[in-house]
C-alpha cells in the first residue's frame, strides 16, 4: 500500500469513529442510527429480523396548550362535571380534559373565525347580545383555571384537583350561579357554560380529536359512529346494536 493510500485510509476511517461516536448531524437534526447506512453495517446493529421498533405513541395524550398543572384542574373539574358512574366511565377515563387542551390550541381557542373587536359592552350587555368581552377562549380558561384554584384554595386551603369531590362540585355550583368573581372581563358563570360545553363534546366527539377515548361514550349511547354503510341492518324490524366506529377505522386496510 503506497503512502498516499495509508494516508487516505486513515481519514477515512478516523472521520468514521468520530460520526459513530457522536451522531450524524444533518441540518441541526441528529440522525446517529443512519450512520451504519452510509459507513457499513456495524458490529451493534441487531441481525435482520430482529430490528426493534419504536414505541407506538399516543397523540392524543399530548398537551398542547395546558401547562401540567392547568390540565389537572380541567382534569378534575370535567370528571366533577362528567363523572364516572355505574353507566360508564367519566371524563377523566374519556380523556376528555385532552380534547378540551386540543382544542384550545387551535383556532377554537384564539377565536380566529369570530368577529372579536368593540366596542364592548360589559356592565350594559344582556345575554341575547352573547359573547361580550374581548378575551379569546385561551385566556377565559387560563382566567377560569386560576380562579378555580384560589376559590379552592380560599375555601379549602388546597388547589382545586386536591380538594374533595363535593367541595369541588360546590365551587363549580357557584361557578354556574355567577357567585364567583373572577379577575378580568369574564364571569364565573361564562367560564363554567364554556368548560360544560366543551366537557360534553370531549364525551361525545370522534377519538381523532381527543376525546371519547375507545368510543366509550359512544357506547353509553348506542351511537353507531361513522359506519361506512347500513345494507345489512336497513330492513331489520328491531333495534340492531352495532360496534361503533371511529373515522380512524375507515383508513384500516
Amino acid at each position: 500500500m503506497s503512502e498516499k493510500e495509508k494516508v487516505q485510509n486513515e481519514k477515512k476511517y478516523s472521520r468514521r469513529t468520530f460520526m459513530k461516536n457522536s451522531g450524524l448531524t444533518v441540518g441541526g437534526l441528529v440522525l446517529g442510527g443512519a450512520v451504519g447506512s452510509l459507513f457499513g453495517k456495524s458490529e451493534s446493529q441487531p441481525a435482520v429480523g430482529h430490528i426493534q421498533k419504536p414505541a407506538a405513541e399516543n397523540h392524543n395524550q399530548a398537551l398542547m396548550y395546558f401547562t401540567p398543572d392547568q390540565f389537572s384542574v380541567v382534569d378534575a373539574a370535567c370528571e366533577a362535571i362528567f363523572p364516572k358512574t355505574e353507566t360508564g366511565p367519566g371524563a377523566k377515563e374519556l380523556l376528555v380534559a385532552y380534547y378540551v387542551d386540543h382544542q384550545l390550541a387551535g383556532s377554537f381557542g384564539l377565536n380566529t373565525k369570530e368577529y372579536m373587536s368593540g366596542p364592548f359592552h360589559l356592565n350594559e350587555a344582556v345575554p341575547e347580545q352573547g359573547y361580550q368581552t374581548h378575551l379569546n377562549r385561551q385566556q377565559v380558561f387560563d382566567l377560569g383555571i386560576q380562579a378555580l384554584n384560589d376559590e379552592a384554595n380560599k375555601r379549602f386551603k388546597a388547589k382545586f384537583p386536591d380538594i374533595k369531590e363535593e367541595e369541588q362540585i360546590e365551587i363549580l355550583t357557584d361557578f354556574e350561579a355567577d357567585k364567583v368573581k373572577i379577575k378580568g372581563a369574564v364571569s364565573s358563570q361564562f367560564f363554567f357554560a364554556l368548560l360544560r360545553k366543551v366537557t360534553l363534546e370531549g364525551v361525545y366527539a370522534d377519538p381523532m380529536y381527543g376525546g371519547n377515548k375507545d368510543m366509550a361514550g359512544w357506547k353509553m349511547k348506542n351511537f353507531p359512529g361513522h359506519q361506512g354503510a347500513y345494507a345489512t341492518i336497513i330492513d331489520k324490524d328491531k333495534f340492531a346494536k352495532i360496534e361503533p366506529k371511529s373515522l380512524h377505522s375507515q383508513h384500516n386496510h
